[in-house]
């Protein structure tokens, strides 16, 4: 497997974080130096270590979690997206309380979004790829991607001020549902 097929893959496989870090930083989440970092660092870090961690988990268990792995991420985007649409929604609230770039939301939204790396690591053990280099690739190509996104979604929050919170939960539940929707129909 060249570079430039690692290069693909990992673009692939950044889209819902960058999806997510878009919609985190349009709905005024990634305000600080710090926010961004761990959106960034975490979505990159969980990016590299899943398919590090489907090499190591063996054909078993990466079958087995297969079969409802897509259940898992849509239940974290859609209680995740959910919050985020009814902060979006209350009037009396001036200031965000919860920010998802910290504790278990971010871990949440690390796995939700990183799940399918998982799987690569696996087709890569399948296809006696050395898992390291293209795990850094991953991480690296998901750590930018997100970066690109928070700067976007900054722009288009200060645009659209609060609205952009409820817009940034419906992008959560959207991935979510497609997720779901291409494990059943594609």
């Amino acid at each position: 497997m060249g570079t430039i097929d690692i290069i693909v893959i990992a673009v692939g496989l950044a889209m819902d974080a960058a999806a997510v870090s878009l919609a985190a930083a349009a709905s005024g989440f990634a305000k600080d130096g710090r926010a961004v970092f761990r959106l960034a660092f975490h979505f990159g870090l969980f990016q590299f270590f899943m398919p590090v961690a489907g090499w190591f988990l063996g054909i078993g268990f990466v079958s087995y979690l297969k079969s409802f792995d897509h259940w898992i991420a849509f239940g974290l985007l859609l209680f995740v997206g959910g919050r985020m649409i009814c902060s979006g929604m209350d009037s009396s609230q001036t200031t965000i309380k919860k920010d998802p770039s910290r504790g278990m939301t971010m871990v949440m939204l690390s796995i939700a979004t990183s799940i399918d790396a998982l799987a690569i690591g696996l087709s890569l053990a399948m296809l006696d790829v050395n898992i390291w280099y293209p795990s850094v690739i991953i991480g690296v190509i998901t750590a930018g991607l997100s970066l690109l996104a928070i700067s976007i979604g900054k722009r288009l929050g200060v645009l659209f001020g609060k609205r952009m919170e409820i817009v940034g939960g419906l992008i959560l539940i959207f991935i979510g549902s497609r997720i779901l929707f291409l494990e059943f129909f594609a």
